[in-house]
């Protein structure tokens, strides 16, 4: 079977720290799995199992579907949900739905909700426990629905704070060079801060986070966005991803209207933050702002990766694994 290139279509193997490119602009041109499978076998890869990841490559380009080209290493998520805003029911629940859709599941090694340690007055004791308890059913649920997270445990950063830490500070001291860690900032810095001081500092260097709003960054009680960046960090920062991920409520019909009951409890999510009664701002709103990190993470982070993701790219990412899963 033979690739027709219309554009460009690039092959990228990491091959022991070096890597083989394939690129194509000339319509005439044509690679076939022959071929490309011969320079796989030829450094030691399973080459049925590279040639058909690079057909389901081409096959969901063609259909506009956004390419999942991770970058190397793992990612943990901050989440906070227990803060005025609602909008991480959303953000969780399509973070979670996104990492399990691109096969990207294993690759999580922390998740903590309600990371907003310090009480804010704008949210009642009563309605902050009741996002506690949405917050982690977006996360169990939506892990369980969608599969894959069985060996991972979400946790409660104000409640479960000392677990939180240490969890994520064993993930901070497994990272290397070859193996950093991605932290999606999607909250308060705090968990972070605290993690980072509890762990080895000489793998600070391989810690990589992922940000994009100052009204996370700047909203820590016990650790500024600056003494985050002071540990020796990377800063990863892109677009404020409300842009184009907090959009009027019947952009998310797809999603509401679907059969598949996955899809249905996705949006569940972002219309209980649209119903909140402690803030206004989200009416008639469908928010999952924070998910757009997860989104430019698994399309390529640093090297490529979606820095303004749209519904739509979730709708095409998240459509195309629902249609292909064997539960389907």
């Amino acid at each position: 079977m033979k690739f027709n290139i219309v554009l460009y279509l690039f092959v990228l193997f990491a091959i022991s720290g070096s890597a083989l490119y394939a690129q194509a602009a000339d319509p005439s041109i044509s690679i076939s799995n022959e071929e490309i499978a011969l320079v796989v076998s030829k450094n030691d890869y399973n080459s049925k199992q590279y040639t058909s990841e690079i057909e389901k490559a081409y096959s969901t380009a063609e259909l506009g579907i956004p390419t999942i080209n991770p970058p190397g290493g793992r990612v943990a998520i901050v989440a906070d949900g227990n803060s005025p805003d609602p909008d991480d029911l959303g953000g969780t629940a399509v973070s979670i739905a996104l990492l399990r859709a691109s096969g990207l599941e294993n690759r999580l090694v922390h998740y903590s909700h309600s990371c907003d340690l310090v009480g804010d007055n704008r949210i009642s004791e009563a309605a902050e426990k009741e996002r506690h308890a949405l917050m982690q059913a977006a996360c169990d649920v939506t892990a369980r629905r969608w599969g894959g997270f069985d060996g991972l445990t979400f946790l409660d950063a104000k409640w479960q704070q000392e677990k939180t830490v240490k969890d994520l500070s064993t993930a901070i001291n497994a990272s290397s060079k070859e193996d950093p860690l991605w932290i999606i900032e999607a909250g308060e810095p705090d968990i972070i801060g605290m993690a980072l001081a509890a762990s080895k500092k000489s793998k600070h260097k391989y810690v990589k986070v992922i940000t994009h709003h100052p009204a996370n960054d700047d909203a820590g009680d016990f650790y500024t966005w600056q003494q985050i960046l002071d540990f020796g960090v990377e800063e990863v920062r892109i677009p404020d991803q409300n842009t184009y991920l907090k959009v009027a409520l019947p952009e998310w019909d797809w999603a509401k209207n679907h059969l598949d009951p996955r899809m249905q409890w996705v949006w569940i999510q972002g219309k209980i933050a649209e119903v909140d009664d402690v803030v206004t701002f989200q009416k008639g709103k469908w928010d999952c702002s924070d998910a757009g990190m997860v989104l430019y993470w698994i399309t390529g982070a640093t090297n490529g990766g979606l820095t303004l993701g749209t519904v739509n790219d979730i709708k095409k990412i998240l459509l195309y694994f629902i249609e292909n899963s064997e539960d389907n």
